[in-house]
């Protein structure tokens, strides 16, 4: 069972980082630093459905984590 949650942490960890580096912030040089030129903006589309994919990677990942120290 303990090799089964490590998969899945590993897995989901190595989904989640691919999914936020794929997430897109603006297209201008002050993005990557942080400042966009947008004051809000909605998401949508694949953007949204990439975002909500990445919270539940967040949420397996973790919750993996958890149950891994609960068993011992």
């Amino acid at each position: 069972m303990n090799d089964f949650l490590q998969i899945i942490s590993v897995v989901s960890g190595i989904l989640m980082v691919l999914m936020i580096l794929l997430q897109q912030r603006g297209a201008t040089l002050g993005a990557g630093f942080g400042s966009s030129g947008e004051l809000y903006t909605s998401r949508r589309g694949t953007d949204k459905s990439l975002f909500e994919a990445t919270i539940v990677m967040a949420v397996v990942f973790v919750g993996s984590i958890v149950v891994s120290l609960i068993r011992g």
